[in-house]
């Protein structure tokens, strides 16, 4: 059986406004998931030189000299910064490429990060994000492996991730998430361009949706891709904000579902998987966590499908998947 191991640590918390959602609370609650039997390691920070292999070194340069500054500041009209964040931000670049480091040697990773990742563009923080995490430790896995697979589950389009790897053959992209929200990117018809055509797959869903619907994407789309694909490693940007109680969403899933998300990806690859946390805000963010790892550890199995059918307007997106990627 193949173990399981976190990276995190209380650096984390560092990167900190009290009264906003994504703040070092919300973080303390996502690590209160960790089962006292996994083994829990301390980041390591990225350096100048893996930050740049997605982002531009001027971007590099402004978040740098922005938090140089001390206070806290906003680098929009959600993103803040203090003193501490680039130093915070580096570990968390450092730590999922830890996690992808750890799959890639045989066993399963949960990097538990802040500041989140998968909406920073090469030349841009936006979306609580700094530095875009998951890209980050995609580009290194790369020297390692041939292929790599980016399934992300968080309640908002990975924007960033998608843009730096638009282009790349060697990178499949995957994406459910709620339609129409921020930042208003992750639409079908968004797949790629030049090499990279047919490497990006959205599923933009309904608000209101359940685990029949994310079922029905992972089982009739992304399960199918990443087998043809066969990666060298699958990264998941882990945003469990699609929780029902999460303020942010529009969505219906429960903490069981993300275990089952988790199954359902294992399936498709006979490999460990190296996981990132992204979103996540809601009182049962920990208890989707524990969820997670008891999928990782293999006391999760796939169930047959719940009676309960997707909507017809999930039905009709996976449609025009299979005519657009399949």
């Amino acid at each position: 059986m193949t173990g399981c191991r976190a990276i995190t640590g209380s650096i984390f918390s560092d990167h900190d406004m009290e009264r906003h959602d994504e703040s070092g609370n919300r973080f303390r609650a996502a690590i209160a998931g960790i089962p006292s039997d996994v083994p829990v390691h301390p980041p390591d920070a990225a350096s100048d030189d893996d930050l740049g292999r997605v982002h531009y070194p001027s971007h590099i340069r402004f978040i740098r000299e922005m938090c140089s500054h001390g206070g806290t500041h906003f680098l929009d009209n959600n993103t803040y910064i203090t003193a501490r964040s680039f130093f915070v931000a580096a570990h968390a670049a450092g730590a999922s490429i830890g996690a992808v480091t750890r799959a890639l040697d045989g066993e399963h990773c949960f990097a538990l990060v802040r500041p989140p990742g998968h909406h920073a563009e090469p030349d841009r923080a936006m979306g609580f994000c700094l530095f875009n995490n998951a890209a980050i430790a995609a580009s290194v896995a790369l020297d390692r492996a041939d292929r790599v697979a980016i399934v992300d589950w968080d309640l908002h389009h990975g924007n960033g991730t998608q843009k730096i790897f638009y282009t790349s053959d060697r990178v499949l992209f995957c994406s459910v998430h709620q339609g129409n929200i921020f930042p208003r990117t992750g639409w079908v018809d968004e797949i790629g361009e030049g090499a990279g055509r047919g490497y990006t797959i959205n599923a933009p869903l309904r608000a209101g949706c359940g685990i029949a619907d994310y079922r029905y994407v992972f089982e009739n789309i992304f399960v199918p891709a990443i087998e043809r694909f066969q990666p060298g490693v699958l990264i998941v940007s882990a945003g469990q904000d699609p929780l029902a109680d999460d303020p942010h969403s529009g969505m219906r899933l429960v903490p069981a579902d993300f275990g089952l998300l988790t199954a359902l990806l294992m399936t498709a690859v006979d490999m460990p998987l190296a996981l990132v946390l992204e979103g996540g805000y809601g009182p049962s963010h920990g208890d989707a966590i524990r969820q997670i790892f008891s999928a990782l550890k293999g006391t999760i199995r796939v169930p047959e499908p719940d009676p309960v059918l997707p909507r017809d307007s999930t039905r009709q997106v996976v449609s025009l998947l299979k005519k657009l990627v399949i």
